[in-house]
């Protein structure tokens, strides 16, 4: 059985400007996979009538189902309707539910109805309306030589609703559709590149039906494996058993499985073990803390932090010795490892962590330029530091440096011996 394939036209100039964000075609493709439909293409459109006959002639010849948001409003430059009426070759026509709908909808906001908004309740005589029970824009569903058409409100809730009541119901009784489904390993601390070599046999021999996308991040690549057929009980064994093979391939870059952040697999890991952690904190700024606490549940293992960006700081709060700094400096292995091992002590902690490095665009010598950046790690086993060398802005290597803290601390979790 072969995909039901379908396209996404965003009709709107707020879009192709920039002033707004197309969420709902991620969101719509989401929902589209989980009843067996492939969304091939996704295109934006000004509000032209010339665009958007362009866009459904050339959508029509590349997928099965063509959905469209946008262009419904009240006002003239909302053309979809119109473009539509005339490109199924039909004329608008006043359809009696939906100016009940819209006039009801009026009463209950004490708005008296305008002329504008009854004419939203013209719509194309050989359509099929969509109730919308949140707006005032109804939806259309056309069909034509064994492809359906659907025209939605731009708005997200008026769409997820239509989407959710009437759309995917109806497509997935008009359409015999395959199952899609998707299995997601979260891997860090390989670049792509590398990761793809590793896994290249194990890619070559997955069956046709099975297909693999690599997805790279912040320090770590998702690997998305989606298959496609008819018997799903079957599909999803097949998925598995090549997801436990990723197992015995690269056992030391699994961190979780699904849509899983690197920082709620730690605070799990840490939640399982009752293990708390504390922060120090100096070219992140705070950044690494904010992170972990923003996982719900994050009080159970996250115990505070230490923002420690003037040397003062460091000396008066994480008990590191001037010495040490007038030695070594703020960017050193001595640094960090005293702000780690300090912290937890300071907080009563099983672990605690730190950064120190010049984040950018300024403050680099020869000797340690922009993006050198020590962290550390530190439990009553061992302290561990690490020197990293990120030569991006300052926004991604204090994101980065984050990530290979995260990291840090799931490699050394795995190799802890609990008493």
């Amino acid at each position: 059985m072969s995909a039901v394939t379908a396209e996404i036209i965003t009709i709107g100039d707020e879009i192709l400007y920039g002033q707004i964000v197309d969420t709902n075609s991620a969101w719509m493709g989401t929902e589209l996979t989980k009843i067996g439909v492939k969304v091939k293409q996704i295109t934006s459109i000004s509000d032209s009538a010339d665009h958007i006959i362009k866009a459904l002639d050339e959508a029509t010849l590349r997928a099965d189902v063509v959905l469209i948001t946008g262009g419904l409003g009240p006002t003239k430059d909302d053309l979809t309707k119109h473009v539509l009426a005339s490109y199924f070759n039909t004329s608008l026509k006043l359809h009696e539910p939906s100016l009940a709908d819209i006039a009801s909808l009026f009463r209950l906001r004490g708005i008296e109805l305008t002329e504008l908004n009854r004419q939203q309740a013209f719509l194309p005589e050989n359509c099929t309306p969509i109730r919308n029970v949140l707006g005032t824009a109804p939806g259309m569903w056309f069909e034509r030589n064994g492809k359906v058409y659907v025209s939605m409100p731009g708005v997200p809730f008026e769409m997820k609703r239509m989407m959710t009541d009437t759309v995917l119901p109806q497509l997935k009784e008009y359409f015999d559709t395959p199952h899609i489904i998707h299995k997601v390993v979260q891997t860090v601390g390989l670049p792509e590149s590398i990761l793809a070599e590793q896994l290249e046999t194990w890619e070559n021999n997955l069956p046709e039906h099975l297909k693999l996308a690599y997805l790279p991040h912040l320090n770590g690549v998702r690997l998305r494996l989606t298959g496609q057929g008819t018997d799903e009980a079957k599909l999803q064994q097949e998925l598995q058993q090549e997801v436990d093979k990723l197992q015995y391939i690269i056992p030391n870059h699994i961190f979780a499985y699904g849509e899983v952040p690197l920082e709620e697999a730690i605070g799990l890991m840490l939640k399982e073990r009752g293990l708390t952690i504390a922060t120090a904190e100096s070219c992140t700024g705070g950044f690494l803390a904010h992170k972990l606490t923003s996982i719900a549940g994050s009080s159970a293992w996250f115990i505070g932090g230490v923002i420690a960006y003037h040397n003062e700081v460091k000396i008066q709060e994480l008990a590191v010795n001037a010495e040490t700094l007038q030695e070594h400096g703020a960017v050193s292995e001595a640094t960090v490892r005293a702000m780690a091992e300090n912290v937890r002590l300071k907080f009563d902690t099983d672990i605690g962590v730190a950064t120190s490095g010049i984040a950018g665009p300024d403050g680099g010598t020869p000797e340690k330029p922009v993006g050198t950046i020590w962290i550390a790690f530190s439990d009553k086993y061992k302290t561990e530091a690490k020197l990293l060398n990120y030569n991006k802005s300052r926004l991604l290597n204090i994101e980065y440096t984050t990530m290979a803290v995260l990291n840090l601390v799931r490699q050394s979790l795995d190799t802890t011996v609990e008493e």
